[in-house]
């Protein structure tokens, strides 16, 4: 039991935050139809993806250290949420919403295994 909490807790946030870089790499295709020339184009690409690459480094410093990881999860949550009356409050739960989820999860984890380190005669 012990070793599947473990496991959820270690792959579970690494996996939200992959999956929220692709779903908020979706949004950088309507640059396609906006008519631009090849290098505009590829400008507004690299733009509009560079939300995806913040996540991602952000992936990839949780992925060593969790607490650091943590809390720029919730630190970009936080961000977004700077400009809270200008949308409709479900933008800000779709966005920020898996920011926070990702990261307490990667708090948890954090916790989980300082407590488990801690601790002799556990595993």
């Amino acid at each position: 039991m012990d070793t599947a909490v473990q496991r959820l807790l270690f792959w579970t946030p690494r996996f939200l935050g992959i999956l929220f870089a692709a779903f908020l790499s979706i949004f950088a295709l309507d640059v396609f139809g906006e008519g631009y020339g090849f290098w505009g184009t590829a400008l507004a690409l690299i733009m509009h993806l560079i939300p995806t690459v913040i996540v991602l480094a952000a992936v990839a410093i949780a992925w060593r250290w969790e607490m650091v990881g943590g809390l720029l999860f919730i630190g970009l949550g936080a961000w977004y949420l700077k400009d809270w009356p200008r949308g409709h409050w479900s933008n800000y739960l779709v966005i920020s919403g898996p920011l926070f989820l990702t990261g307490v999860l990667f708090l948890s984890d954090w916790i989980y295994r300082a407590k488990h380190r801690a601790a002799p005669g556990i595993r």
